[in-house]
C-alpha cells in the first residue's frame, strides 16, 4: 500500500542541516503559535519546566450567569505561588456571595461590575469597577461580584497555585448544609422563612441571573461601624505610568494599594519591536497573564538551563523564582499583559543596571568587552529597551 503524502506545513522544525521534517500526526495551529518551541533558538539548553498554558485550553464552567476557567497548580504545575481565574458575568450576573482562605486580586479586562464586601468589623464596602480597574479582597473577607447592565469580564489571581474556584465558601451551600431549626434560631424568624431557598445541590447559584441594579448611591448600606478604612478598589489607569524608551509601566503594590498585602502587580506595555528588558525577581515567582500582542520569553534557570517560549493573548506565563528572563514584542502591535507577585511589594532586578553601578575592569574580566560597549550599560534602570 502507498504511503499517504504527508501534509505541508509553513513550519517545520528544521534550522539549516540541522533537524526534520514532521511526518506524523501534528497540529498546525499549535505549532505556528509556538515555533521558539518547536524549533528552539541553539541557546535554550538542558530540562526547563513547562512555564506556559493557555486559558483557551482550560476547562470552562458554564453556568446561567456567565461562565469561569481557572490556571491552578493542576494545569500549570510550577506554579505553586499563584493561581488564576478568568470570569465571565452577563448583565446583572451575579458571583454567588462567598469567601476563601486565599486573597483575591482582580484586574477588570472588560465591561462594568458592582463588588461589595465587609471587614471583621462590621465596616462595609460596595464600589462599581470598569476596564483597567482592580480590586483587593483579603483572605477570608466576605464578597460579591455583580455584572452591570453591560457585564463583565475580569481577571483573578489567587495567592496559592493550589486554589480553585470550585471550592470556595459559598452562602447557598452553607444554608443547604444547615438544619433549618438552626437557620431559624440564628435569625431570629420561624422555620417557614426558609421553605424557598434555593436547592443548590449542584453548586448552580455559583454563577446566576441577578436583579438590575440601582445607581450606586442608592443601594449603599450605612454600617454603624462605617465603612472600611482602607478602600478595597483601585483605578490602574488613572496611575501616571513610568514612560521609558519603548513603552510604559504601571506598578501597583502597597505604596499605592495599601490593602493589597498578599499581591503586587505591574501592568506593562512593549511597544512593536521592543522588549521588557533582562531581569530577575528577588523575592518571589513571576505569574504573567497576556492581554493583546504577541511575546518571545526566555527564562535563564542556571547551570546551563534555558528554555523559550512564546505567548498571545490569553496565554498564562510563569518565572519560577530569581530566573532571568526577558520579553520581547514579536508583533506589529503593543504588547500589553500582567506581572502577578505573591508579595506586598514589586521589585526586579535589571541586568543593563547591575553591570553599570559595578567597577568596569571587573566586568571587562568577565566578558572581555571593548570601552564602547561598557560605556553602553545604564546606572538607571531601563525597564523596556528598543
Amino acid at each position: 500500500m502507498k504511503k499517504p503524502t504527508p501534509p505541508q506545513s509553513d513550519v517545520e522544525p528544521i534550522r539549516g542541516n540541522m533537524g526534520a521534517s514532521i511526518l506524523g500526526p501534528r497540529n498546525f495551529e499549535i505549532e505556528r503559535q509556538n515555533p521558539d518551541v518547536l524549533t528552539p533558538p541553539l541557546t535554550d539548553h538542558g530540562s526547563v519546566p513547562n512555564l506556559k498554558f493557555p486559558y483557551a485550553a482550560a476547562h470552562n464552567r458554564i453556568l446561567k450567569g456567565g461562565w469561569a476557567r481557572e490556571v491552578t497548580i493542576r494545569e500549570l504545575p510550577v506554579a505553586t505561588e499563584i493561581a488564576g481565574v478568568n470570569m465571565r458575568l452577563k448583565p446583572y450576573g451575579i458571583r454567588e456571595l462567598h469567601w476563601h482562605k486565599e486573597a483575591e486580586w482582580a484586574f477588570m479586562i472588560a465591561g462594568h461590575a458592582r463588588i461589595t464586601a465587609i471587614d471583621a468589623d462590621g465596616r462595609n464596602f460596595i464600589d462599581d469597577v470598569g476596564p483597567g480597574d482592580l480590586w483587593y479582597f483579603p483572605p477570608g473577607i466576605p464578597h460579591s461580584i455583580q455584572g452591570l447592565a453591560d457585564g463583565c469580564e475580569f481577571l483573578l489571581a489567587f495567592d496559592s497555585g493550589n486554589f480553585s474556584e470550585n471550592e470556595t465558601f459559598l452562602l447557598t451551600d452553607w444554608f443547604e448544609r444547615t438544619p433549618r431549626e438552626i437557620l431559624a434560631k440564628n435569625f431570629g424568624v420561624d422555620e417557614s422563612a426558609f421553605d424557598n431557598i434555593p436547592d443548590n445541590i449542584d453548586f448552580t447559584r455559583y454563577l446566576f441571573p441577578g436583579h438590575k441594579t440601582g445607581p450606586l448611591k442608592e443601594e449603599e448600606i450605612t454600617a454603624p461601624a462605617g465603612k472600611v478604612p482602607q478602600t478595597f478598589s483601585h483605578r490602574l489607569f488613572e496611575q501616571t505610568p513610568v514612560e521609558v524608551d519603548g513603552g510604559r509601566v504601571r506598578i501597583v503594590d502597597t505604596s499605592n494599594f495599601p490593602v493589597s498585602q498578599n499581591i503586587a502587580a505591574a501592568w506593562v506595555e512593549v511597544d512593536p519591536g521592543c522588549m521588557r528588558e533582562m531581569h530577575w525577581h528577588p523575592n518571589c515567582d513571576e505569574w504573567q497573564y497576556y492581554l493583546s500582542g504577541q511575546a518571545r520569553m526566555t527564562v535563564f534557570a542556571s547551570a546551563g538551563r534555558s528554555r523559550t517560549f512564546n505567548y498571545q493573548a490569553g496565554d498564562v506565563g510563569y518565572v519560577p523564582f530569581a530566573m532571568g528572563h526577558y520579553l520581547q514584542n514579536t508583533g506589529d502591535e503593543p504588547l500589553h499583559f500582567l506581572e502577578i507577585f505573591r508579595s506586598d511589594h514589586f521589585a526586579d532586578l535589571s541586568l543593563n543596571q547591575w553591570l553599570g553601578l559595578i567597577p568596569p575592569k571587573l566586568v571587562q574580566a568577565h566578558l572581555n568587552l571593548d570601552e564602547e560597549t561598557m560605556k553602553k550599560f545604564r546606572k538607571d534602570k531601563p525597564v523596556i529597551v528598543k
